[in-house]
C-alpha cells in the first residue's frame, strides 16, 4: 500500500475529513456536523471538545471509506475557519459566553458582537492597520479578545491560551503551542517584516495585558503552515482518531486558505511550471475568499494584507472576500414562497436543492452564460453580513430590487441567478481594486461547495473577463490541508512542491461572449446603485430614534 496523507477541514457547521494517495487522489471522505450556538446580537458559539469529537468521527469514517491502515498514513494536517478558542491554564475550554457554560469556549469567525470594540482599534488608526487593508474587521481576533477584556474579564484573566481555531487543533493534536504564520499574521496582526507582535498597538488598543506577558498567551513560537510541530501525533490523539503515535502533523491553515493550497498550484495541460502570482484563488463556502499571491507587498485599501507567508511560504498574500455567500444564497432561497414546494421535489427526485434548480435553469436557458438573462430586471446586493472587501463596510445590509408578486419555482430561479450575479459583481469589486493597486492575475481557481456549478463559474467568467478554472479534485480545501501532513512528513520539501506534486487543473470556463460581457457590465451599474441605495438609507436614518444604527 501506498503512503497516503489525511486533511482535516473544520468549517462554520462541519466536520470533514479525506484521505489522499501520494499524487493527491482522494481516497475517501466523510463529514460530520458540528453544535452551533447562535444568540441576539450577532453572537455565535461553538465548543471545542464537540468540534474535536467531529474531527474525529470524520477522521475514522474516511479511514475506514478508504480502506487506509493507520501505518499506511504518513501525515495530517488541519484547517479551520478564523474562530477563536479559550482554553484556561490547564487546556480546559473556558467560557466566552454570557451563559457561564465552559462548553461555550469559541467565539466564531461571523460572531460580530465586538462592533464597538472593532470602531475604537480602528480609531487609534495605528500603522499595524494597514497590513489589513487600513480597517480591522470583527471576523478578525483583536476585536473578539478586547471584548472578552470588556465584558467577560474573569474568562479573559483566567485564561491560559488564545487559539485561532486551525492552532487549537493542532495543539489538540501534537500539544505543540506554536501558531501558523497564517492564522497569527491574516487574523491576529502579526507582522514579520515589522517585528512580529507590536508593543505599541496592543497598549493603544488596551490588551496591554498581551505585551507584558511576552506574548506567552497568543503565540512566541511563530512557524511557517506545514511545517513539523512536536513530535507528532501525541499517544492520546492517535488513540482518538484512530493512528499511529508520531504521525507527521503540519502547522495548519485557515480553511479558505488551505483551499487556495489545493487549489492554485495545479498543473495544467501544459505541463508548464506555475506562477502561482498569476492565479486568483476564490474559495466558496459559507463565506467567499479572494486571495491573490505576490512577489512584493501590495497595499490594496479595504483588502485584508499584505500577509507575509500568509497562505504560500515565502510569498506575500491579498486577502479579499465576502462575509456572506454560500449562506447568502441559502438565505435567499429559504426566504422565497416557493421553497417547501422546491425541496420537497427535489428530495423526491434524489438531487441536491441547488442542484434541482441549476438542471431546470440549464434546460429552459440552453447554456450557464445565457442563464444570467433571468435575471435581467431582479437585482441583489447580498451583504446579508455587511461587507469585507474592498468597502470594509460590516454595516452593509442586503439590497433586492426587482420582485413582484410571482411565487412560482420560476421567480425563485430568477432571485437565485440574481443573488449569483451579486456575488460575482462582488467578486468584480475585489479584482477591481487588486488591478489598481498592482496585483494582477488572469486565471481564477475556483474552490468551495459551489465550485462545480458552470452557472457559478460562468457567470464569474463573464463578469471579470477572467478564465474561471476548476481544480481536479474535488476537494481543494481538504488537498490543501493533506499538504500540511505530506511537507511535515517530508513527502515534499516545501509548499510549492506539494502543490505541483498532488494538484491538477481541470475543467476551464467557456469565453465570455460580447453581449454577455456588455449584460453583465450594466448589471453591475445597477450593483453599485445599490449600494448607494444601502448607504443613503443608513445615513437618512443614523441619528433616527428608536435604536442605535448599523454603523
Amino acid at each position: 500500500m501506498q503512503q497516503a496523507y489525511i486533511g482535516v477541514d473544520v468549517g462554520s457547521t462541519s466536520a470533514r475529513a479525506g484521505v489522499f494517495d501520494e499524487a493527491g487522489k482522494l481516497l475517501g471522505t466523510v463529514r460530520h456536523p458540528i453544535r452551533v450556538w447562535h444568540e441576539a446580537g450577532d453572537i455565535v458559539e461553538q465548543s471545542s471538545d464537540d468540534i474535536w469529537a467531529a474531527c474525529v468521527a470524520s477522521v475514522r469514517g474516511a479511514m475506514r471509506e478508504a480502506g487506509v491502515a493507520a501505518e499506511h498514513v504518513k501525515g495530517i494536517g488541519f484547517d479551520a475557519t478564523c474562530s477563536l478558542v479559550v482554553l484556561d491554564t490547564d487546556g480546559r475550554p473556558l467560557t466566552v459566553s454570557t451563559s457561564g457554560d465552559h462548553a461555550r469556549n469559541v467565539v466564531v469567525w461571523m460572531d460580530h458582537r465586538a462592533m464597538e470594540e472593532t470602531q475604537f482599534v480602528n480609531a487609534t488608526g495605528d500603522g499595524v492597520l494597514r497590513y489589513v487593508g487600513g480597517l480591522i474587521s470583527p471576523e478578525m481576533e483583536i476585536p473578539k479578545l478586547l471584548w472578552l477584556k470588556r465584558h467577560l474579564r474573569p474568562s479573559f484573566d483566567a485564561a491560559g491560551h488564545f487559539f485561532d481555531l486551525a492552532d487549537y487543533l493542532s495543539f489538540r493534536a501534537t500539544g505543540s503551542l506554536a501558531r501558523s504564520t497564517c492564522t497569527v499574521t491574516c487574523k491576529w496582526t502579526y507582522v514579520a517584516g515589522e517585528g512580529g507582535w507590536s508593543e505599541r498597538f496592543f497598549n493603544r488598543v488596551g490588551l496591554d495585558d498581551f505585551a507584558t506577558e511576552r506574548y506567552a498567551r497568543i503565540g512566541t513560537e511563530i512557524v511557517p503552515p506545514g511545517s513539523p510541530l512536536g513530535r507528532g501525533l501525541s499517544d492520546i490523539a492517535a488513540l482518538d482518531l484512530g493512528l499511529t503515535p508520531g504521525t507527521a502533523v503540519g502547522a495548519s491553515l485557515i480553511d479558505a486558505h488551505a483551499g487556495g493550497v489545493g487549489a492554485i498550484g495545479g498543473r495544467d495541460v501544459s505541463g508548464a511550471d506555475v506562477d502561482v502570482c498569476r492565479r486568483l484563488a476564490y474559495i466558496m463556502g459559507t463565506s467567499a475568499c479572494i486571495m491573490a499571491t505576490t512577489v512584493d507587498p501590495c497595499f490594496v485599501p479595504g483588502v485584508w494584507g499584505p500577509y507575509f507567508s500568509g497562505m504560500v511560504p515565502g510569498y506575500w498574500l491579498n486577502e479579499g472576500g465576502q462575509s456572506a455567500a454560500g449562506a447568502a444564497i441559502d438565505h435567499l432561497l429559504r426566504s422565497h414562497p416557493a421553497h417547501a414546494e422546491v425541496q420537497a421535489v427535489a428530495k423526491r427526485e434524489g438531487v441536491d436543492f441547488i442542484e434541482f434548480l441549476e438542471k431546470r435553469i440549464l434546460a429552459r436557458s440552453g447554456d450557464a452564460g445565457t442563464a444570467a438573462l433571468l435575471a435581467r430586471n431582479v437585482h441583489v446586493l447580498p451583504e446579508f453580513l455587511g461587507n469585507r472587501s474592498p468597502y470594509a463596510d460590516p454595516g452593509s445590509r442586503a439590497v433586492i430590487a426587482g420582485l413582484d408578486l410571482d411565487t412560482d419555482v420560476s421567480a425563485m430561479e430568477r432571485l437565485f441567478v440574481a443573488g449569483l450575479c451579486g456575488l460575482a459583481y462582488g467578486l468584480a469589486d475585489v479584482i477591481d481594486a487588486f488591478q489598481a493597486h498592482g496585483v494582477d492575475g488572469r486565471t481564477i481557481v475556483i474552490g468551495g461547495g459551489a465550485s462545480r456549478s458552470p452557472l457559478v463559474r460562468q457567470i464569474m467568467a463573464d463578469t471579470t473577463g477572467y478564465t474561471v478554472a476548476l481544480p481536479q479534485t474535488q476537494e481543494p480545501v481538504l488537498l490543501g490541508a493533506a499538504m500540511l501532513g505530506a511537507v511535515a512528513s517530508g513527502a515534499h520539501r516545501s509548499i510549492n512542491a506539494a502543490m505541483a506534486g498532488m494538484s491538477a487543473l481541470g475543467r476551464l470556463s467557456e469565453p465570455t461572449r460580447p453581449e454577455m460581457a456588455e449584460f453583465h457590465r450594466r448589471k453591475r451599474g445597477v450593483h453599485r446603485m445599490l449600494r448607494d441605495l444601502d448607504r443613503g438609507s443608513r445615513e437618512a436614518m443614523r441619528n433616527a430614534p428608536g435604536g442605535a444604527p448599523l454603523t
